[in-house]
Protein backbone atom coordinates (compact mmCIF):
# COMPACT_ATOMS: atom_id res chain seq x y z
CA UNK A 1 0.00 0.00 0.00
CA UNK A 2 1.66 3.35 -1.08
CA UNK A 3 1.58 7.00 0.64
CA UNK A 4 1.36 9.64 -0.47
CA UNK A 5 4.63 12.02 0.38
CA UNK A 6 3.92 15.61 1.83
CA UNK A 7 5.44 18.50 0.79
CA UNK A 8 8.33 19.78 2.16
CA UNK A 9 6.52 22.39 4.20
CA UNK A 10 3.56 19.94 5.33
CA UNK A 11 6.95 17.86 6.41
CA UNK A 12 8.03 20.49 8.83
CA UNK A 13 4.64 21.78 10.28
CA UNK A 14 4.06 17.89 11.26
CA UNK A 15 7.70 17.25 12.45
CA UNK A 16 6.80 20.45 14.71
CA UNK A 17 3.98 18.84 15.80
CA UNK A 18 5.02 15.36 16.37
CA UNK A 19 7.96 16.63 18.47
CA UNK A 20 5.85 18.24 20.14
CA UNK A 21 3.49 15.56 20.82
CA UNK A 22 6.53 13.40 22.35
CA UNK A 23 7.33 15.96 24.29
CA UNK A 24 4.37 16.71 25.98
CA UNK A 25 3.20 13.26 26.54
CA UNK A 26 6.83 12.90 28.45
CA UNK A 27 8.46 10.45 26.68
CA UNK A 28 9.06 8.74 23.29
CA UNK A 29 11.93 9.09 20.82
CA UNK A 30 11.01 10.78 17.00
CA UNK A 31 13.34 8.59 14.72
CA UNK A 32 14.76 10.29 11.28
CA UNK A 33 15.42 8.21 8.59
CA UNK A 34 16.88 9.45 5.33
CA UNK A 35 18.04 7.66 1.80
CA UNK A 36 18.58 8.02 -1.38
CA UNK A 37 15.71 7.03 -4.16
CA UNK A 38 17.04 4.17 -6.58
CA UNK A 39 15.11 5.83 -8.55
CA UNK A 40 12.81 8.70 -10.06
CA UNK A 41 9.09 7.73 -8.86
CA UNK A 42 7.83 9.68 -11.45
CA UNK A 43 9.67 7.55 -13.96
CA UNK A 44 9.93 3.51 -14.83
CA UNK A 45 12.03 1.23 -13.05
CA UNK A 46 15.56 0.51 -14.33
CA UNK A 47 15.31 -2.30 -17.01
CA UNK A 48 16.99 -5.67 -15.58
CA UNK A 49 19.57 -5.43 -18.08
CA UNK A 50 20.58 -2.42 -16.75
CA UNK A 51 21.46 -4.51 -13.90
CA UNK A 52 23.51 -7.30 -16.03
CA UNK A 53 25.58 -4.13 -17.70
CA UNK A 54 26.54 -2.91 -14.54
CA UNK A 55 25.99 -4.11 -11.14
CA UNK A 56 27.01 -0.11 -9.50
CA UNK A 57 24.27 1.16 -12.30
CA UNK A 58 22.79 3.25 -8.95
CA UNK A 59 25.74 4.85 -8.10
CA UNK A 60 26.39 7.38 -11.08
CA UNK A 61 23.09 8.48 -11.97
CA UNK A 62 22.18 10.40 -15.31
CA UNK A 63 20.15 12.93 -13.53
CA UNK A 64 20.74 13.66 -9.59
CA UNK A 65 18.18 11.50 -7.28
CA UNK A 66 15.56 12.64 -4.80
CA UNK A 67 16.29 11.89 -1.28
CA UNK A 68 13.46 10.44 0.85
CA UNK A 69 13.39 12.05 4.64
CA UNK A 70 10.63 10.14 7.08
CA UNK A 71 9.88 10.94 10.58
CA UNK A 72 8.27 8.34 12.94
CA UNK A 73 7.23 8.17 16.91
CA UNK A 74 7.92 3.93 15.95
CA UNK A 75 5.09 2.97 17.78
CA UNK A 76 3.66 -0.40 17.37
CA UNK A 77 0.66 -1.12 16.26
CA UNK A 78 -2.00 -1.01 19.35
CA UNK A 79 -1.46 -4.35 21.63
CA UNK A 80 -4.13 -5.01 24.56
CA UNK A 81 -2.82 -5.12 27.73
CA UNK A 82 0.22 -3.07 27.54
CA UNK A 83 0.93 0.77 28.72
CA UNK A 84 1.19 2.39 24.85
CA UNK A 85 -1.87 1.28 24.03
CA UNK A 86 -3.09 4.09 24.07
CA UNK A 87 -0.59 5.64 21.71
CA UNK A 88 -1.04 6.08 18.09
CA UNK A 89 1.59 5.03 15.45
CA UNK A 90 3.10 8.38 13.24
CA UNK A 91 4.90 7.78 10.42
CA UNK A 92 5.50 10.83 8.00
CA UNK A 93 7.96 11.12 4.51
CA UNK A 94 8.29 13.99 2.32
CA UNK A 95 10.82 13.93 -0.88
CA UNK A 96 13.35 16.32 -1.57
CA UNK A 97 14.48 17.12 -5.02
CA UNK A 98 18.30 17.42 -5.70
CA UNK A 99 18.18 21.46 -6.72
CA UNK A 100 16.09 22.08 -3.09
CA UNK A 101 18.25 19.92 -0.94
CA UNK A 102 20.33 23.11 0.75
CA UNK A 103 17.31 24.98 1.43
CA UNK A 104 15.70 21.93 3.14
CA UNK A 105 18.53 20.63 4.90
CA UNK A 106 18.99 24.81 6.38
CA UNK A 107 15.18 24.23 7.81
CA UNK A 108 15.74 20.68 8.74
CA UNK A 109 18.57 21.30 11.11
CA UNK A 110 16.50 24.09 12.71
CA UNK A 111 13.72 21.74 13.03
CA UNK A 112 15.44 19.52 14.81
CA UNK A 113 16.77 21.60 16.99
CA UNK A 114 13.78 23.24 18.42
CA UNK A 115 12.93 19.67 18.76
CA UNK A 116 15.39 18.97 20.97
CA UNK A 117 14.90 21.69 23.31
CA UNK A 118 13.28 19.97 26.09
CA UNK A 119 15.88 17.04 26.14
CA UNK A 120 17.33 16.62 29.83
CA UNK A 121 21.21 16.32 30.28
CA UNK A 122 22.16 12.47 31.10
CA UNK A 123 23.13 11.94 34.79
CA UNK A 124 26.13 11.05 34.80
CA UNK A 125 26.86 7.86 37.19
CA UNK A 126 29.84 7.92 40.05
CA UNK A 127 31.60 5.21 38.06
CA UNK A 128 34.71 6.96 37.79
CA UNK A 129 34.67 8.23 41.28
CA UNK A 130 34.20 4.78 42.88
CA UNK A 131 36.60 2.72 40.07
CA UNK A 132 39.67 5.54 41.80
CA UNK A 133 38.44 4.49 45.16
CA UNK A 134 39.01 0.72 44.57
CA UNK A 135 41.99 1.43 42.73
CA UNK A 136 43.25 3.66 45.42
CA UNK A 137 42.06 1.32 48.33
CA UNK A 138 43.94 -2.01 46.36
CA UNK A 139 46.91 -0.06 46.05
CA UNK A 140 47.36 1.42 50.06
CA UNK A 141 47.14 -2.11 50.92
Amino acid sequence: MAREHLTNDEFFTQLANLFEYTRTKGHGSVYLTQKRMTFDTSSTPPSPTKFADDPLWDTHPEEPLPILIRASNNKSDKKKGTDREHIDKIKLSTLVKPDGLDAFYIRYVDACKVGMTGLKKRDKKKKKTTKKKAAEGETKV
